[in-house]
């Protein structure tokens, strides 16, 4: 039965999305969840980025309760959320030159690891900078992003590229340009963005896929249990002592 009201309507359009990307995205989130099992299975380390409000979707596979263990934030500092003061500054941050190269050279990233760089637009300089300088580091870098804004408006980026230019693996979340679903009389701006919930499932689905994978080749995926759980705090103590050489996020 359909629902009439605002609220209805957005439900309606989230769910609309994430069947089209259920639809047309499955084969690349496959792919991804390969290279995230190649990489697991060669010991080698996993790392998610993600600008504003992409930011969340990254840290959704990051520490949490039934997630792979191995995933990591690569945090670019004054862009991973909305307390910074003033908020605009991570916008600014995402648009300056040079920063995503300084970010890398600093981290735990090296040849053979995975990147996971996440941005709507795809047309700014950071997520860019980030995928470019990921490869010429010898790591594989997937994409999570808009392919319509590459169709639909200019790059910020020197090179006049997006980041669907730059990656291994590109998966299309399939948002419209503008990130808002919906519009109704006497509200002057399109609303009610549905990106967050879209990516967020993409990033999921692909983490879904490389545990799959690695079942598959007999490699049990390392994975953390809720805290709210008896013995989840034994349980990934174990793990994470396990693998602490791939984990970054407690150091």
């Amino acid at each position: 039965m359909s629902d009439s009201t605002l609220a209805g309507q957005f439900f309606d359009a989230a769910i609309g999305l994430l069947e089209r990307v259920r639809d047309e995205e499955s084969g690349n989130i496959a792919a991804a969840g390969a290279a995230i099992a190649d990489t697991v299975a060669a010991g080698g380390r996993l790392f998610a980025f993600g600008a504003g409000h992409s930011s969340l979707a990254a840290q959704d596979v990051v520490y949490r309760a039934g997630g792979l263990a191995l995933m990591n934030l690569l945090a670019v500092p004054g862009t991973v959320g909305v307390d910074v003061m003033p908020a605009t500054l991570g916008s600014a941050l995402e648009r300056v030159d040079g920063l995503a190269g300084a970010v890398l050279d600093s981290s735990p990233a090296r040849a053979g690891d995975v990147l996971v760089v996440i941005s709507l637009s795809g047309r700014n300089a950071l997520p860019v900078d980030m995928a470019m300088n990921a490869r010429a580091l010898g790591l594989k870098v997937i994409g999570v992003t808009s392919v319509a804004y590459a169709d639909g408006t200019r790059s910020r980026h020197a090179s006049g590229g997006f980041l669907r230019d730059h990656c291994d693996i590109v998966l299309d979340s399939k948002i419209s340009i503008g990130d808002a679903e919906l519009t109704a009389e006497g509200i002057g701006a399109p609303f009610a963005p549905a990106s967050t919930v879209v990516t967020s499932a993409v990033m999921q689905a692909m983490m879904a896929a490389a545990v799959e994978q690695l079942v598959a080749r007999g490699i049990e995926p390392p994975m953390l249990r809720s805290g709210n759980v008896d013995g989840g705090h034994e349980w990934n103590g174990r793990v994470m002592t396990e693998y602490r050489d791939r984990i970054f996020y407690r150091r």
